[in-house]
């Protein structure tokens, strides 16, 4: 493949680069904005498998979060309260590096409050929620800098026309996003600052030669000086030891709902089922923890359990008795490890890693981009 370049493509595209990252994701392509605002005269390529970023960045539900009530109180069980609420801190910021980068008019954000749902059968869930709520207003005040983040918000389940739900908490600092329209953004800031993206290049070793580092990929070899690895749950096909595997999330979207009465982002059984309104439509996923084993996979698709149940949620519990259409199904791959914390490090010489990101992507994406890009220019 490489006597197939030109001098003008070996030139300008495979071997003219300072930094290849591979992955064109959210942290990939903030990696590319910093290194490049930093150091205007870096030469940046990104290398990307697929015809469209690959794991849940286009794919993922747009959420501008940063925990519920009962992922708060499950965090809280694997950590110390001062690692919640850094990492709240952390996902915080990141939402609002997302922000400032790129203008909310150009990612269509709206902060309407975020949602979460407790079902009749979840009474014990439901108090311990509602009992902690002072608790976590106060831990987290300092890490996102407000107050009263968390409420009771009872009095509108009926407003929203759900059923079999007897308790709601809202975090009124939530938002949404529109995931293509941001990426859009995004790409075209990477752009603008002179960063070229290659599509349909799958890196497949990385390995060093003298003083730089070839890339083997699938559209022939490249060089460059530093590598950063921005491939989120895919980083462990490259690099097995890290502790990063693959989590499939299923997502349908309804046909448009003649006065749909949602209106923010809600999230029910402890963060794993999540839907929101987006152009008059619902878009519902989740299901991961119905069978976590199978859906550890690098494989995009739906199993027919994870349909039924998200199915029978949809036309049960988020719009009964409405029969509502739904208009098409797809599938992201985000990245989980043992720690809530990103993986940011050296994993060889000159070769950076940044993955991890535990289904938080949008809300730590720019601030994980942003301190790999910090690793690789020192």
């Amino acid at each position: 493949m490489a006597h197939s370049f030109s001098y003008w493509e070996q030139t300008e595209f495979t071997n003219n680069a300072d930094v290849i990252i591979i992955g064109s994701g959210i942290v990939g392509l903030s990696a590319a904005l910093h290194l490049k605002k930093q150091r205007p005269a870096l030469k940046v390529l990104i290398l990307e498998r697929g015809f469209l970023p690959g794991g849940a960045s286009t794919k993922n539900a747009g959420f501008a979060c940063f925990g519920t009530i009962s992922e708060q109180i499950s965090y809280l069980k694997r950590t110390s309260e001062q690692e919640v609420s850094r990492m709240a801190h952390y996902k915080w910021c990141g939402l609002q590096r997302l922000r400032e980068n790129l203008g909310d008019e150009n990612i269509v954000f709206h902060q309407y409050g975020g949602y979460e749902l407790f079902r009749e059968n979840e009474a014990a869930q439901s108090e311990e929620s509602i009992e902690r709520l002072t608790y976590f207003n106060n831990l987290l005040k300092q890490a996102i800098g407000e107050p009263d983040i968390y409420a009771v918000a009872d009095d509108k389940i009926a407003g929203f026309g759900f059923k079999g739900v007897s308790r709601m908490i809202v975090n009124k600092y939530e938002g949404q996003i529109n995931t293509g329209k941001m990426m859009r953004a995004l790409l075209h800031k990477v752009y603008s600052g002179g960063t070229l993206v290659l599509n349909n290049c799958s890196v497949n070793e990385i390995k060093h030669e003298g003083s730089h580092i070839q890339l083997t990929t699938s559209q022939g070899s490249f060089k460059t000086d530093k590598v950063i690895l921005a491939t989120n749950a895919f980083a462990s096909q490259l690099y097995p030891e890290l502790d990063v595997v693959p989590g499939r999330g299923q997502v349908l979207i309804t046909k448009p709902i003649a006065n749909l009465k949602l209106k923010g982002t809600y999230h029910f059984d402890e963060g794993y089922y999540y839907f929101r309104n987006i152009d008059n439509r619902v878009l519902f996923g989740g299901g991961r923890n119905i069978d976590f084993k199978s859906e550890e996979t690098f494989d995009f698709g739906h199993t027919e359990k994870v349909k039924q149940q998200l199915t029978a949620y949809l036309n049960e519990l988020i719009l009964p008795g409405q029969n509502a259409e739904i208009d098409y199904w797809w599938s992201g791959i985000m990245g989980f490890g043992r720690e809530l914390t990103p993986i940011i490090k050296e994993v060889q010489p000159n070769v950076f890693c940044a993955v991890r990101c535990n289904g938080m992507g949008v809300a730590m994406g720019s601030l994980v981009g942003e301190e790999v890009a910090e690793l690789a220019i020192v």
